[in-house]
């Protein structure tokens, strides 16, 4: 049977599924039920400052986004860090460490930018035994108007700074937790392996406002006719997130630092492809929330039965496969040709290929031949961009077919060619061509 046991900068779990840092991981009596429920790992809910906790509000802290089934697609989170006082939740994640020490616990993080306020907090959560900690910085409301969290890190040369305090200040390894509310991710990933940070974990949640109550007219949720934006997670966001964990994988000046991946995970699959990315492991949060601790137990088993079935043994076998495979736009191979070709026999003749086609795109599927309802792609209309696909409610009905080397492709009335061509060789591309002299 695959070994899925996850060894992540030194921190050892019995599996790659973490929790991540948010209300699921906020006290002892969470935490304890995750790992009954075979839970690897947590990142306990960020801890602030010794002194009065944060105040959260005492009203609605969540708006949804639902499929058409009502499955729960994104969830906007207003809730702030941590509301219990430092104390109490050191000496919980002291006793639960002690409790169960085959499991990893990190701590997650959050005190102003000031290397005092890291020096003082630094050996208190170290003198509990915790794995390591999670530098939170990319809460995106409510801590950030005061100085922290997303404030932080959107400027890359504090990251390094705190980065730099954190691992002069404690021998824990430091993940450092990335804001996905920036232009370019690999900036502040850059900036944490410039401070020495042992790993990046991301991304953390997205600026949002999920809807409006068009009674009241305010943002959702709402606090006595207000609302404000929160942070956006759950499966929508999974695309975004496993973009930036591939452009800081590929990165040439942050390859081979370890990653912590976050971001809609829901299935063992999500897990396998973003550490097929290049994630060392994954944090998961929305997916806790919507099916409670033991959805873990389907992650664990399918991601082992998936690996035997495909022959890998351990982790480090699936780790970063697909990272080679991701690449600029420019470089992808412009003499490669495929068809959409619609299985009949699979075919439920609903038509919606052709709408979508016709509509929108290459006007290259049929609705009639013959004078009968048949759904056919044209070859000569089609270029490949399967659409048809994508909107097909039939499993593999329509299925993207290569055209061999050689094959005439009667949409150019040329035959493919066996040469590899990218957009920086193309004639079209003006800086492709030769300057005058």
């Amino acid at each position: 049977m695959a070994d899925i046991r996850n060894n992540f900068v030194g921190i050892k779990s019995p599996n790659p599924f973490w929790l991540a840092s948010a209300p699921p991981t906020d006290k002892a009596y969470n935490v304890i039920r995750a790992f009954k429920a075979g839970w690897g790992g947590v990142v306990w809910k960020t801890l602030g400052e010794e002194g009065p906790p944060v105040v959260n509000v005492n009203g609605p802290r969540y708006g949804a986004i639902w499929g058409a089934d009502r499955r729960l697609l994104g969830l906007n989170n207003i809730e702030l860090i941590t509301d219990r006082d430092l104390q109490t939740n050191l000496r919980e994640i002291k006793q639960v460490k002690m409790d169960w020490p085959d499991r990893a616990i990190v701590v997650s993080l959050m005190v102003p930018c000031v290397e005092e306020a890291w020096k003082a907090i630094l050996p208190v959560v170290e003198e509990t035994g915790a794995d390591g900690i999670e530098l939170n910085f990319g809460c995106p409301h409510g801590m950030s108007e005061r100085g922290m969290g997303a404030a932080v890190g959107q400027v890359p040369e504090y990251i390094e700074m705190v980065v730099r305090w954190c691992k002069q200040n404690t021998r824990m390894p430091v993940i450092t937790k990335l804001t996905p509310n920036i232009t370019d991710v690999r900036k502040p990933a850059r900036a944490a392996h410039a401070g020495g940070t042992d790993a990046v974990s991301l991304i953390n949640t997205i600026n949002s406002i999920t809807g409006v109550n068009l009674d009241s007219f305010a943002p959702e949720p709402t606090i006595d006719g207000k609302g404000s934006h929160g942070g956006y997670c759950g499966p929508a966001v999974k695309p975004i997130a496993m973009n930036m964990v591939a452009e800081i994988a590929r990165d040439p000046e942050t390859a081979g630092l370890p990653i912590s991946g976050i971001g809609g995970i829901t299935t063992w699959r999500d897990a396998a492809e973003f550490m097929a990315l290049g994630a060392g492991n994954v944090q998961v949060c929305t997916a806790a929330m919507t099916y409670g601790f033991k959805i873990v137990q389907e992650m664990i088993a399918g991601l082992e039965n998936w690996m035997d079935e495909k022959g890998h043994r351990s982790l480090d076998d699936i780790v970063g496969r697909a990272t080679p495979n991701v690449t600029d736009w420019q470089y992808l191979n412009l003499n490669y040709v495929a068809k959409a070709h619609i299985d009949q026999d699979a075919c439920i003749k609903c038509g919606r290929c052709h709408i979508a086609c016709e509509d929108t795109s290459h006007q290259a599927i049929t609705s009639m031949v013959h004078g009968a309802r048949h759904f056919e792609v044209i070859e000569e209309e089609c270029v490949g961009c399967n659409l048809c696909v994508n909107v097909c409610p039939v499993e593999n009905c329509i299925t993207m077919e290569p055209l061999a080397v050689g094959a005439m492709d009667k949409r150019t009335g040329k035959p493919v060619s066996p040469h590899y061509a990218n957009w920086t060789t193309h004639p079209n591309n003006p800086m492709a061509k030769v300057a005058a002299e």
